[in-house]
């Protein structure tokens, strides 16, 4: 059997752990035969794809990026008035030339819906998520959330000393356009004012908590805010965040952008260990002919969803999850 593997969007740790998962149990246990496709999508358009052995994946447990590249390609979707190939026909085609029985997508939500369509092409897929947002729906945790949460608390941690020799309100800025995953985990790892996209927050009382804590002794604050939080003016969320903290309470206020530092690195070994065991489930996936799935962590167990039911749709915060639950009865502001 002949399987391809690809890596889809933004790059985070873990993916090669991922890749390592997949390629050793197919080789090792079930003697198939694995292609990596380089940049994604694009790889399947280009034709661009090596086979890949023992040698290949020597090293990549603790190896950050992806050795097969990635890309944003979005082959299904077509501009309005634009005349473009036909993508989905040339990935087929190259499909069929190259002997393919199935592809492996590694990718966040963008690779599901992708991957979801190509199942409806015909396509035998297996998906694994991929998203230091831990955004993608259907799996308790994805591979690279764990790491980017761990770099983003050392950088809360390191933020508390000199706000405390300062006197100083620290804002940093994690990411999550549409879900505060980072924010919330690293927030309640460090943080004493926490800002999501998915629970709106009013500056004055934002402004009323670090008043408070000064009354109670404690002269500075860290306030994590996800990058998605809604702005006025196009302003960046930790830029206008500090700007009104300073206009509301007169105190002194730095931002820090943490940026793509938290897809960087290294991966955790929690990462490094669901990256193993999510990629060798995908594998038995494929020997036992279950396609158009994704794997997921369900609990303590590794599982698989429909890709049906995952493309399209967004795992969020909720105002019930018992970390805000229990955040708000400890004196945590959310806004």
């Amino acid at each position: 059997m002949k399987i391809g593997i690809l890596t889809s969007g933004g790059d985070c740790p873990g993916i090669n752990a991922t890749i390592r998962g997949v390629c050793k149990t197919a080789i090792n246990h079930y003697g198939m035969e694995v292609y990596g496709i380089h940049s994604g999508f694009r790889g399947l358009l280009d034709n661009d794809i090596v086979p890949l052995d023992e040698s290949s994946l020597t090293g990549l447990l603790n190896l950050g990026g992806t050795i097969l590249g990635t890309s944003r390609e979005k082959p299904f979707k077509r501009k309005a008035g634009a005349v473009s190939e036909n993508k989905p026909a040339i990935m087929l085609q190259t499909i069929r030339e190259r002997g393919l029985d199935c592809i492996v997508c590694i990718g966040g939500n963008g690779t599901q819906k992708t991957a979801a369509k190509l199942a409806e092409a015909g396509v035998n897929v297996v998906s694994i998520p991929k998203t230091i947002d831990n955004d993608v729906w259907g799996t308790d945790v994805s591979f690279g959330f764990d790491s980017a949460v761990t770099i983003a608390t050392d950088a809360i941690d390191r933020l508390h000393s000199t706000a405390s020799a300062h006197q100083r309100v620290m804002v940093i800025e994690v990411m999550g356009h549409k879900a505060g995953w980072i924010a919330l985990h690293s927030g309640m790892a460090g943080g004493d004012i926490i800002l999501l996209p998915e629970i709106p927050f009013d500056i004055h009382r934002i402004g009323d908590a670090i008043i408070n804590r000064l009354k109670k002794g404690k002269p500075y604050s860290i306030v994590v805010v996800a990058e998605g939080i809604p702005t006025i003016g196009g302003k960046k969320a930790a830029q206008y965040i500090a700007e009104e903290i300073e206009y509301e309470t007169g105190f002194e206020t730095r931002e820090t952008v943490l940026g793509y530092i938290q897809r960087g690195g290294s991966p955790t070994a929690y990462d490094r260990n669901l990256a193993t065991r999510m990629g060798g489930h995908a594998t038995e996936l494929i020997a036992q002919g279950m396609f158009g799935r994704m794997v997921a962590l369900k609990g303590n167990t590794i599982e698989s969803v429909p890709l049906s039911e995952v493309a399209g749709k967004l795992k969020l915060v909720t105002e019930d999850h018992d970390l805000i639950v229990q955040g708000r009865r400890m004196g945590i502001c959310f806004g």
